[in-house]
């Protein structure tokens, strides 16, 4: 079961990461197909849903630690880091 997390805007980004259960980065998903990432993700992490997001596609700016966003280029390839937020 995922469960949901929401800070308050005055929360850093490290404190948050402390808060999140399960790997929380996997840059050693930068190179591979987006949709194979993200099936990575959510197998490592069963508290996350992985999106496959186009490089320059607007997101929200809250954070949460049951999403990561799979950055992806025109041919489908991981371009950044995926992290829980």
């Amino acid at each position: 079961m995922r469960q949901s997390f929401h800070f308050p805007k005055h929360t850093s980004r490290m404190e948050e990461l402390t808060y999140c259960p399960g790997k929380s980065a996997w840059p050693e998903l930068v190179g591979r197909s987006g949709n194979v990432a993200a099936g990575i993700v959510e197998r490592e992490n069963h508290n996350v849903k992985a999106r496959v997001l186009l490089e320059g596609s607007p997101t929200t700016r809250d954070f949460r630690c049951d999403r990561v966003w799979v950055w992806v280029d025109r041919n489908g390839k991981v371009t950044q880091v995926p992290r829980i937020g």
